[in-house]
Parts: C-alpha cells; structure tokens; sequence
C-alpha cells in the first residue's frame, strides 16, 4: 500500500472541516516562513494555537510548550519543524487526538503518511496551508496565482 496525497478538491474539503490549528515550530522571528503564515492565517477565521518549547508569544498570542499543553484539542496540526523531527511530532499528533496531520513545503514521508493515515488521520505534506487557504478562499486561482488584473490599459 503506498500513501497517495489528497486531491484539491480533498484538501478543500479538509480546509471547511477545519476550525481549529496547532502550528508547531511556529517561530516569533518576522523573517521565518511561519510567522508569515501565521500572520496570514490569524487574519482568517481558524482559531490559531503556536506550539514553540523556546517563546512565550508570537504575534500578541499565547505560545504554548507541546500539543499536550493546549487548551484545545485542535483539529488540524500544521507542521513547521525539520524532517527529522516528523516522527516525535506526528506521535504527539496522534496522543493529542488531532483529526489532521499537515506538513509545509519541503516536508514529506510515504511511510510516516502511512502511519498517521493508520493512525486515522488525514494527512497532506509538502503543501502551505496559507496557499492552500488562500486558494481556496479566492485569494489565489487554483493554479496557485493571484488572478487579480494588473494593466496599464484604461477602462
């Protein structure tokens, strides 16, 4: 059996089932891809939750140390962490009851797919879930562009 990543039409799907995320490795740092997607998705209406062992808060919101800490138990995880460290993640994924395992651009494993899809997770890797949302919430065309019109042509 081999993992076959989710349609666009699935991860939409997923995406409306969503209310609830965990951002693990979710970083304070401006100039890290995480806070730019934090700052994306806190403008949308998912109920947002920071997991980072070293802050304390990230864009004027609480930053808790594990999954486990949470107030909530979320329904999506969004992984922003090294590959080496999926497997520890995906575990407290699991333990925590989260229904969906999401990992970012760069970020991909058949066999730990296969895993959390045992597990009874829904599982995306090597996808933004800031395109992905923008996407699907009519800021990108599902090509994964802005199709606003630019021109210099008068109306």
């Amino acid at each position: 059996m081999s993992w076959t990543p989710p349609s666009a039409q699935e991860r939409q799907a997923i995406l409306r089932k969503t209310h609830s995320v965990a951002m693990v490795g979710a970083s304070p740092n401006p100039a890290r891809a995480s806070n730019f997607v934090a700052t994306y998705l806190l403008s949308t209406d998912l109920e947002m939750y920071f997991v980072n062992p070293n802050a304390s808060e990230i864009l004027g919101h609480p930053v808790y140390p594990s999954l486990d800490a949470l107030p909530v138990v979320p329904d999506l995880v969004d992984v922003f962490r090294r590959q080496e460290d999926l497997p520890e993640v995906l575990d407290a994924t699991i333990a925590v009851g989260a229904s969906t395992f999401w990992t970012q651009f760069g970020l991909y494993g058949e066999a730990l797919a296969e895993r959390a899809e045992a597990a009874g997770l829904t599982v995306v890797m090597n996808r933004c879930l800031k395109v992905e949302h923008a996407r699907f919430h009519g800021g990108l065309h599902l090509a994964g562009f802005d199709t606003g019109v630019i021109t210099s042509r008068r109306r």
